[in-house]
């Protein structure tokens, strides 16, 4: 495994990192999910990613009781606010700040956590009262760091324009299949010194090759899960997996399976510090874990590159 800083942060992050939407607390058991977390660590994971949504809390809970023996200066721990926790809870005001910070540490049994972000832009909320709140959070040593979620170029610049703590990560969706983030997000960021974490690097698992053009998901995939598969509702569209099924001779060639491919594909960027997976098995793990190894030849990059351009 790898390492890389994050932003201007003094935080060295595993490039692969392990996350927990839709996964710990939730759609996996949970001794198989701490499986997972021991799988990661073996195989030299140090960043774990969660948010006070998943799973209700639970996805915080568990991840409290699977890290609880472990030294807290060994791995560095992520999590988020803004999405709904209650009919009046949500968003990024000063007073949510307070209360979901307080609530999260709780539910993950320690003092601070190495990054808190913003899950998304409040619009409804000053942005300078939020801004105001995060640098109390780090003054009063329960975040050593802030970041930020799926923010437009224009609101990363407003926030940076104002005094207090800087930001020092972006996690936005990036994949072979979506790069949107080329444009703007990763230029601006990249001046500014704030690293990016990466979501969906597999695209919710459409990129290891498992779904096919036509055919009715695998039974042991997440689109197959009742408690995971809402969200690939929609997503599974041919010209996708068309494209996927392109890219597995490349993957083959350079003795990779298409999850590392593609995963080794978004870590080319100097941009990108790290690439958050999800897990349903330790085998999973291991496999995406193996990718921060890996190195693509320009050849290999170009033929990739003409293919997503196709």
């Amino acid at each position: 495994m790898r390492y890389r800083q994050l932003g201007r942060s003094e935080l060295k992050v595993s490039e692969v990192s392990l996350g927990s939407w839709l996964t710990f607390g939730g759609g996996v058991k949970e001794d198989r999910a701490a499986a997972c977390v021991q799988a990661a660590f073996e195989a030299g994971v140090n960043f774990i990613d969660t948010a006070n949504v998943y799973s209700g809390g639970e996805a915080e809970r568990f991840l409290g009781q699977a890290l609880k023996d472990r030294p807290r200066s060994s791995y560095v721990l992520a999590t988020k606010l803004f999405f709904p926790m209650s009919n009046t809870d949500r968003g990024l005001s000063a007073a949510q700040i307070e209360k979901q910070l307080a609530a999260s540490l709780k539910r993950l049994g320690t003092d601070y956590v190495d990054l808190y972000q913003c899950h998304r832009y409040d619009g409804d909320t000053p942005l300078e009262e939020t801004m105001a709140a995060l640098t109390r959070a780090v003054e009063q040593g329960k975040a050593r760091y802030i970041g930020f979620s799926e923010w437009t170029a224009e609101q990363i610049s407003a926030s940076l324009a104002l005094p207090g703590t800087r930001f020092v990560s972006s996690q936005p969706q990036y994949s072979m299949l979506y790069r949107e983030p080329e444009s703007k997000v990763f230029p601006l960021c990249a001046r500014e010194g704030i690293g990016q974490i990466v979501w969906s690097p597999l695209k919710q698992g459409i990129l290891t090759g498992k779904y096919r053009p036509g055919q009715a998901p695998p039974p042991d995939s997440r689109a197959a899960s009742k408690s995971m598969g809402t969200f690939m509702q929609g997503r599974l569209g041919d010209a996708d997996l068309r494209t996927v099924e392109k890219l597995a001779p490349i993957a083959q060639g350079a003795g990779l399976t298409l999850a590392q491919l593609a995963l080794a594909w978004v870590l080319r960027r100097p941009e990108v510090s790290s690439a958050i997976i999800g897990a349903t098995s330790p085998e999973q793990v291991k496999e995406n874990a193996a990718a921060s190894d890996v190195t693509l030849s320009s050849d290999v990059l170009a033929r990739i590159e003409s293919v997503l351009r196709s």
